[in-house]
C-alpha cells in the first residue's frame, strides 16, 4: 500500500471508529443541534481551490463543521415528517457498496450484485402479492417510484392524441410527489382531480365514482388513481379493494403510493391492514424510511414488468456488447437511469443479518408505539385527538374547553412543537388536518422508548400550558 492510500486508510479507521461511537451515544445527543454563526461563516467562505489541500484539514472540516448542523431524523426522538429508522448495518452496506462502486444497471457489469437485486425484487412482489411475470427495481426514493410507475400507466392505459384530455385521481392526503411526477410527465394541475376523505383521512370512493362518471360525460379521459397505504400525515390506508373495483370497471391504471406503509407487509400483526395491495398495477415503497436503510433505498414494483420496458428500453449501438441477449431485459430497461448505484445490497445485508422476521418486529415495535402515545394522550386534560394510531403515526392537539380562538390554540400547538424542536430533545412537527393545527408524532424508529414517548409528551403539555 502505498503511503497516500494508507493515510486515506488510516482516517477511514477514524471514521468508522468514531461514527460507532456516535451511534453508541445517540439518544443522548440533541436532535437538532445548535450552529453557531463561526461555522456558518467558515462555510460560506470556503471555496473551491485551485491547488489541493492537506487531507487531514478537509477531513477535520468535514467533521467538524460541514457536518455539525445535520438534524438527525435518525435519532430515536426524532418524530418529525416520516423519520429515518437507519441501522448501522445499512450504513456498513453502504460504504461496501460504494467502495466496490458497481455499475448496476445490467447483467455484465456485476452479474452477482444484478442477481441479489432480483431476488429481492422478486421478494418484495411476493409480499405484495402479485403475480409471475412482475418486476421493478431499485430507485433514488418515492418521488422517483412514483413518477416510474405513473410513466407506465400514462404509457400503457393513454394514446398520445388521448394525453390532453386525460384525468388521474388522487385524494386531498396523497403525497406531493405525485403531483410534482404528473407535472414533469406532461399533465397539468387540471388534469390532477383531488378527491375528499372520509372520517378516517381515507379517499372517499363514493365521492370518486361520482368523479370518474362525470368527467366521463364531460368527455374527458380518466386513466389512473392513485391510492395511498400509509399517508404521510395520518398513516391512513386507503379502500384497496372499493379503489380496484372502479379501477377495474372504467379500465383505469391502479397505483399505490406505499413509500412509507408498504413496509408493514413485513407484520404478521399489521400487514392485513394493507389487504388489496396485491389488485394494484403498480407500488412504491420506501426502504429507507421503515426497514431500517440509510437514504436512497426505494422500489417501484408492478404486476406486469412488460409495461416498464413498454415505457424505458432503449438500445443504442453503444451498449450492444452489455446486453446479454437481444431479448433480455436488464435493469437499464426498468426506469429512467441508464448508469444506476446497486442500491439493493445494503438491504440485502440487512437482511441477511436481522431477517424478515426481526424487520416485522421493527414495524410491530412502531405501530405500539404510536398507539401507547394515543392512550397517554388522552389521560392529559385538554387534549384531544385528532386522527388515532395508524401504522405508526397519531396527530393531536391542545384544545382546552376555554375562550380560546381557534387562530390562538393554532398558534399555541405550533410554538410548543418549534420549541421543544429547538430545545434539541425531540423533533416534533405540526401539519393541518380538519382545518386545525395539530401535532403529529411519527414513532417509526426500533429504539424508541416509551420513555422517549411519555416525555415528550410530558415536555409538549408543559409548553402549551405555559
Amino acid at each position: 500500500m502505498n503511503e497516500k492510500n494508507a493515510h486515506i486508510a488510516e482516517l477511514i479507521r477514524d471514521f468508522t471508529e468514531k461514527t460507532v461511537i456516535f451511534y453508541d451515544d445517540l439518544e443522548n445527543m440533541p436532535v437538532v443541534p445548535h450552529v453557531g454563526k463561526d461555522t456558518l461563516d467558515r462555510v460560506s467562505a470556503m471555496t473551491v481551490p485551485e491547488k489541493g489541500r492537506e487531507l487531514d484539514t478537509v477531513y477535520r472540516e468535514f467533521l467538524n463543521d460541514i457536518f455539525s448542523s445535520v438534524s438527525l431524523s435518525q435519532h430515536p426522538r426524532s418524530f418529525s415528517c416520516v423519520p429515518s429508522t437507519m441501522s448501522l448495518l445499512s450504513w456498513m452496506g453502504d460504504v461496501m457498496t460504494n467502495a466496490v462502486n458497481p455499475h448496476a444497471s445490467c447483467k455484465l457489469n456485476a452479474p452477482t450484485v444484478d442477481r441479489i437485486e432480483k431476488i429481492l425484487i422478486k421478494w418484495m412482489c411476493s409480499l405484495a402479492g402479485y403475480p409471475q411475470g412482475s418486476g421493478g427495481l431499485f430507485v433514488s426514493g418515492g418521488s422517483i417510484a412514483n413518477l416510474t410507475a405513473l410513466t407506465a400507466a400514462r404509457d400503457t392505459k393513454l394514446t398520445f392524441e388521448e394525453r390532453p384530455k386525460a384525468v388521474v385521481y388522487v385524494s386531498a392526503q396523497t403525497h406531493s410527489s405525485v403531483a410534482k411526477g404528473l407535472h414533469i410527465i406532461g399533465f397539468s394541475n387540471d388534469q390532477i382531480h383531488i378527491i375528499n376523505t372520509d372520517r378516517s383521512f381515507r379517499m372517499d370512493t363514493s365521492e370518486l365514482l361520482r368523479e370518474v362518471e362525470k368527467d366521463i360525460k364531460d368527455g374527458k379521459k380518466p386513466f389512473a388513481v392513485v391510492a395511498s397505504t400509509g399517508t404521510t400525515n395520518t398513516g391512513s390506508v386507503d379502500p384497496l379493494y372499493e379503489i380496484s373495483d372502479i379501477c377495474h370497471k372504467y379500465n383505469m391504471w391502479m397505483h399505490v403510493d406505499g413509500a412509507y406503509g408498504a413496509s408493514a407487509l413485513l407484520s404478521k400483526t399489521h400487514g392485513s391492514e394493507l389487504a388489496g395491495i396485491e389488485l394494484s398495477d403498480s407500488l412504491s415503497w420506501d426502504a429507507h424510511k421503515w426497514m431500517c436503510q440509510t437514504y436512497g433505498c426505494s422500489v417501484v414494483l408492478v404486476r406486469n414488468r412488460t409495461q416498464l420496458v413498454n415505457s424505458f428500453a432503449a438500445h443504442p449501438e453503444y451498449l450492444k456488447d452489455a446486453e446479454a441477449s437481444p431479448e433480455a431485459v436488464e435493469f437499464w430497461d426498468l426506469g429512467p437511469e441508464l448508469t444506476r448505484p446497486a442500491r439493493g445490497l445494503k438491504l440485502w445485508l440487512t437482511l441477511q443479518v436481522l431477517g424478515s422476521d426481526e424487520m416485522g418486529h421493527v414495524i410491530d415495535h412502531g405501530c405500539d408505539l404510536a398507539s401507547f402515545a394515543e392512550k397517554y394522550i388522552c389521560q392529559k386534560e385538554g387534549f384531544e385527538i385528532i386522527s388515532p394510531a395508524k401504522l405508526g403515526i397519531v396527530n393531536f392537539r391542545y384544545a382546552p374547553t376555554s375562550t380560546l380562538s381557534e387562530e390562538a390554540r393554532d398558534r399555541i400547538n405550533h410554538e410548543a412543537a418549534a420549541e421543544l424542536t429547538k430545545s434539541g430533545y425531540a423533533q416534533v412537527f405540526t401539519t393541518e388536518l380538519c382545518g386545525h393545527k395539530v401535532i403529529r408524532l411519527c414513532t417509526i424508529h426500533p429504539e424508541t422508548t416509551e420513555k422517549d414517548i411519555t416525555e415528550t409528551i410530558d415536555r409538549l403539555e408543559l409548553l402549551c400550558k405555559r
